[in-house]
């Protein structure tokens, strides 16, 4: 029998510190949108790039002063074989930090975006 425990800030953290490949979720222009990034943890905010004036750009810029976007970033890894594994979602707001660093797996994307963690939870699924 597997136990479900929840995470700490801190373990949460920990997990996702790697980088790799993550979810970010928001409201687009067409509703309800979920896209994988390749993302790193930096100084405690979560970077991923994406393309200038792209879908994703244009969505998560609003062009009001002082107007954030919330957004919810999921990171997982699952073991089927051994029915374990553990979820991290973060909710912030996004920001618009400039240029790329040119780590991103994908071409074209040259335009930073930020995400300010302002809640974190986190569950592990453990035999």
């Amino acid at each position: 029998m597997s136990t479900l425990r929840a995470l700490t800030d801190e373990e949460c953290l920990a997990l996702i510190a790697p980088g790799g490949i993550g979810r970010i979720a928001f409201t687009g222009s067409r509703g309800p949108t979920i896209l994988p990034v390749t993302y790193r943890l930096a100084d405690g905010l979560i970077e991923f790039t994406t393309r200038t004036g792209g879908a994703m750009d244009d969505d998560l810029r609003t062009h009001v002063d002082d107007l954030e976007i919330v957004v919810a970033f999921e990171v997982d890894a699952i073991d089927p074989v051994h029915r374990e594994g553990w979820s991290v979602l973060i909710q912030g707001p996004c920001h618009h930090a400039g240029n790329a660093r040119g780590d991103s797996w994908a071409d074209g994307r040259d335009h930073l975006i930020t995400i300010r963690p302002h809640r974190i939870t986190g569950r592990r699924l453990e035999s």
